[in-house]
């Protein structure tokens, strides 16, 4: 959609909802409140999914997600199945589950701890020795000590979420606008007033009841304005995909730690991930793989799948995410003013809490309450005490994904 020049005269309401940031938390968020039958605008400064929605591994990933997580994430896996029915495309959504693997004493620990942590919590999740893995998996290398398979996890195809839930809440009637920049933006008598830009350099101001912060690596400007504080930092994950290859898994492969990752798509191309992040510029959006990571999660690979060495790479991505110490998203409503909810720096773990992260606002604009499990991840964790907190569990979680950008 281009220019402003199609909204209202300034100072009337431009929408019951503004959605700053059309990432896939922005436009689910937006189809949720839009069958709820609240107006609904979107302003994303690029395009649909341009930063962290559309350029991740694609995992939904339930085996191993952070313990205050996991009750959201069994939620939203649930309503992952039924995604493609409610928005009448598909996304790539595979149930053919995950399989972590371990190549040391200690990650043979983690598997058996992740694996007790999910039966608690209802999610079942099969121990597997080396020999069975290897029956199982037969390309599986020597490093190979010892697997993991969850039946419930999946993946879809990042690229193509945040797209078609925006045309979904389109097709229910919402406004998307891509390449308009929010300036800044007040809170007053009535409601929120948005300063933006779109792409011919026109400048007007936006109107909208209520206000929702999903502008990922840059929420923390957005909070700032409205006198909060979220401290984030940016990274970015570095991935790959391979030429077309004969079909030879089914399930994503993930070394428990994360230092390498694959999946094969139905078309046969492998796409390849590994951790940690890296460091990106948030400032200038833009960046790239460096060689030199690329070739290391090469040989990450090729210890775990050696055949594979004998395919190309074609491609290589990248993208900027929001990121906080803790590696738990912030959401819920705002410390400071009524009517902004906050939505953002989901750590690497958007795409997985995606439908219950946007269930679970659309129920509080509307009706003031939800009963999904999300008081972990309010703003208020930045507190004095809430920092206190935060330290304790990302000192739990600090081998996890990444803790700092790297």
């Amino acid at each position: 959609m281009s220019g402003l020049e199609h909204f209202r005269a300034e100072n009337a309401v431009d929408a019951e909802v503004a959605i700053v940031g059309g990432g896939l938390i922005g436009c689910m968020t937006a189809h949720e409140l839009r069958r709820r039958g609240r107006s609904v605008l979107v302003l994303e400064r690029g395009l649909l999914g341009g930063q962290s929605s559309g350029v991740s591994f694609g995992s939904l990933r339930l085996q191993g997600q952070h313990a205050p997580e996991l009750p959201l994430a069994l939620h939203a896996q649930a309503l992952w199945t039924e995604v493609e029915t409610l928005i009448g495309e598909s996304v790539e959504f595979a149930g053919h589950g995950h399989v972590h693997l371990a190549v040391d004493d200690a990650q043979e620990a983690r598997l058996a701890g992740n694996a007790e942590h999910g039966r608690a919590f209802g999610l079942p999740i099969e121990l597997i020795g080396r020999q069975e893995a290897i029956r199982r998996w037969p390309f599986l290398g020597a490093s190979v000590r010892a697997a993991s398979f969850s039946a419930r996890d999946a993946v879809v195809n990042p690229r193509l979420v945040a797209p078609a839930f925006a045309r979904a809440a389109q097709r229910l009637g919402a406004t998307i606008c891509e390449r308009v920049e929010v300036l800044a933006a007040r809170h007053d008598a009535g409601g929120f007033a948005l300063q933006c830009r779109d792409r011919d350099g026109a400048e007007r101001t936006l109107r909208a009841e209520v206000l929702v912060n999903a502008a990922g690596a840059w929420s923390g400007t957005l909070a700032g304005w409205f006198g909060e504080t979220i401290p984030l930092f940016a990274a970015g994950p570095a991935e790959m995909v391979t030429e077309p290859v004969p079909r030879f898994v089914e399930p994503t492969m993930h070394v428990v730690d994360g230092s390498v990752l694959f999946r094969q798509t139905s078309r046969g191309n492998v796409v390849i991930g590994g951790h940690p992040r890296m460091s990106v510029d948030a400032t200038t959006r833009r960046t790239r793989v460096p060689p030199d990571k690329m070739l290391t999660n090469l040989g990450r690979l090729v210890a775990i799948a050696p055949h594979l060495r004998a395919y190309a790479v074609i491609r290589s991505w990248t993208g900027i995410e929001g990121y906080l110490e803790d590696m738990m998203p912030v959401l819920g409503p705002s410390a400071t003013t009524p009517g902004l909810f906050h939505a953002c720096a989901f750590s690497g773990h958007g795409l997985q809490l995606g439908p219950a992260a946007a269930k679970a606002l659309a129920e509080l604009i509307t009706t003031g309450a939800t009963a999904l499990p999300i008081a972990p991840f309010g703003i208020g964790r930045f507190s004095a005490e809430g920092r206190r907190q935060v330290h304790s569990l990302a000192e739990e979680f600090q081998d996890d994904v990444l803790h700092r950008p790297g």
